[in-house]
């Protein structure tokens, strides 16, 4: 196998559309050019929405987590705008179940910035009432901003560039015998696959067919380790073992 790239300390640069990306450790993407950071798939009360259906594998904590990463990664980079790209919330009753503290962390954030929820399938209705825009989706120059490919308007023109959710894309690969999995950014050039942002969000291989369907034969992924960011191309990556039926 051809020796791992490993990025630049815990950043990735790539270009889509013409504009320069920067792919960071914590599974946030930012545009430099206009100051956005773009994260996917919070999914704020998972826990508790699994709980309340008996499921109590989960403790219901995820959103203290996934608040904690957010307010690090705003913290650190400075946004002049965040944009959430889908599935803020698990379910639409999500807002409901958050704790009073968690709801004014939230608010505190989405109130020192420039705000947008992109709707997604989980919930079609963002936490307005935390302030911040809503949008089915978005343009920033020739790139596109939506939560999930199948959503766009199937007549319309192939964007230049596109970033996108929903999918949880997940690499893994085989390194000194070891075979290793982790969240990853998946690009082909055209179009960037997000990794899920939130705590317990889970994750779907990129070699699977609703993944590498959506990219080139060429694409990339930049895997999240332990020690930084870790660029292996399609053909380096493993599918997962197939289960007995």
């Amino acid at each position: 196998m051809p020796p791992v790239t490993r990025s630049t300390r815990a950043t990735a640069d790539i270009e889509l559309g013409g504009q320069p990306i920067v792919l960071d450790h914590s599974g946030a993407a930012w545009l430099p050019d206009g100051g956005d950071l773009l994260v996917a798939d919070l999914h704020f009360e998972k826990g508790s929405a699994f709980a309340a259906r008996g499921q109590g594998l989960l403790p219901p904590y995820d959103t203290v987590e996934t608040l904690r990463r957010l307010e690090r990664v705003c913290a650190r980079v400075k946004p002049k705008r965040v944009i959430c790209l889908g599935d803020t919330l698990h379910d639409v009753a999500g807002e409901a179940r958050m704790a009073e503290g968690d709801r004014q962390r939230l608010s505190r954030l989405v109130a020192a910035h420039d705000w947008v929820w992109i709707a997604g399938n989980h919930d079609p209705e963002p936490p307005a009432a935390m302030g911040g825009e809503v949008m089915h989706e978005l343009k920033i120059g020739d790139l596109v901003l939506r939560h999930d490919v199948a959503e766009a308007d199937a007549a319309a023109a192939i964007p230049v560039g596109e970033i996108c959710g929903h999918y949880h894309p997940k690499a893994a690969v085989r390194v000194r015998g070891r075979r290793i999995s982790g969240r990853c950014f998946a690009t082909d050039g055209r179009r960037l696959i997000m990794p899920a942002f939130g705590a317990y969000t889970g994750g779907l291989n990129a070699r699977e067919p609703a993944i590498d369907d959506l990219l080139s034969p060429r694409f990339h992924v930049y895997m999240i380790g332990r020690a930084g960011l870790f660029a292996f191309r399609r053909d380096q990556l493993l599918s997962d073992p197939k289960r007995a039926v």
